[in-house]
């Protein structure tokens, strides 16, 4: 999963706060338009764009530049997160929860989930081509759906299943007519959409137990979330770096030397972290159908970008089967709105 995966950035760090401030000075001001253009229009472009560039850039860094070494990379944008949530911190864009050992203990099952979710991301778009990586993301909510009837006692309508099985089945199409076939990327895409969907679902059930050890007594926010998982993720980033021998390795990349990939390497950390402006903002400023359904109608052309920037084989078969899965994805967004109960 890219960072900017509606189903799961809402989790880890689409709904960070730290334009709070200025969106709340936004709202009191009673604009409606910047520049003549309507700001839910504006936002809903810029978190497009951000998402949109978040999976290219990573993909690009992982895939075009011949770098062997992507826990360092997964470690560096942590640390690029952590280190901008201080800095909003310290000017008081945002408040951080003191993190202590009580939500220490509570927090670490999720946090071990979160590493698991955006580690199997990495490696399943490393070997993916963008189209089918983008596509195969939408089992995720299938995996959800049959946690949220498990767990939480929730049922669907026929047009939700509906709209699953085409997923499915157009997952199933594209891996049959994959030119560019790689078994284990699909494998890290299919641990990807578990460890994802078992974020969501388990984050909820901890969310109250982390409110009661809290300073204020109240539900955490998302700025110390978005904290607590980059700052614990570190250690357990470097434990597999050392299990992966790139301690020894990093420094001889050859990657490091070429200034297009450092650039591409920053760009990324300050992406992880941007991204959640656009989010929130959009987020903000409308619902949280709509919000879904672009999220996932912006799969499209980001599938089609990365399609041909990165020279992935196709057919037209392949092709078709994987606009299939992407437009479904879509029409899930609003089905499941209107279907839950």
């Amino acid at each position: 999963m890219e960072r900017s995966d509606p189903a799961v950035l809402t989790a880890v760090c689409s709904n960070l706060r730290l334009a709070g401030g200025a969106l709340q000075e936004h709202k009191k001001d009673g604009a409606k338009s910047i520049l003549g253009v309507p700001v839910q229009v504006v936002a809903g472009i810029s978190y497009c764009i951000a998402s949109a560039s978040m999976v290219l850039l990573n993909k690009a860094t992982l895939s075009s530049f011949g770098f062997h070494a992507p826990t360092s990379l997964l470690f560096f944008q942590c640390m690029t997160c952590v280190a901008m949530v201080h800095v909003c911190s310290l000017v008081g864009a945002g408040r951080i929860e003191p993190l202590t050992r009580k939500i220490a203990r509570v927090w670490f099952p999720v946090n071990l989930i979160f590493v698991g979710m955006i580690w199997t991301s990495f490696f399943s778009l490393k070997r993916l081509g963008v189209p089918m990586a983008t596509v195969l993301k939408n089992l995720t909510n299938l995996f959800t759906i049959l946690g949220d009837m498990t767990f939480y006692g929730k049922s669907y309508s026929a047009g939700v299943w509906a709209t699953l099985g085409l997923m499915a089945l157009s997952a199933i199409c594209g891996a049959a007519t994959d030119l560019a076939f790689d078994a284990e990327g699909y494998v890290w895409q299919l641990l990807n959409c578990v460890f994802a969907a078992a974020y969501s679902l388990y984050l909820r059930s901890v969310m109250d137990k982390v409110g009661a050890l809290t300073t204020s007594k109240t539900k955490l926010n998302e700025i110390s979330m978005v904290y607590y998982n980059n700052l614990m993720s570190l250690p357990l980033i470097v434990l597999l770096m050392c299990y992966y021998g790139e301690f020894q390795t990093l420094p001889l990349e050859p990657a490091l030397h070429n200034p297009s990939f450092l650039c591409a390497v920053v760009g990324s950390g300050i992406l992880a972290f941007l991204i959640s402006f656009a989010s929130l903002w959009f987020l903000s400023s409308t619902t949280a159908t709509v919000y879904s359904l672009v999220g996932s109608l912006n799969k499209i052309p980001v599938a089609l970008i990365g399609l041909v920037a990165f020279n992935t084989p196709w057919s037209l078969q392949n092709v078709s089967s994987v606009l299939v899965g992407l437009c479904a994805g879509a029409v899930f967004a609003k089905a499941k709105s209107a279907g839950a109960k």
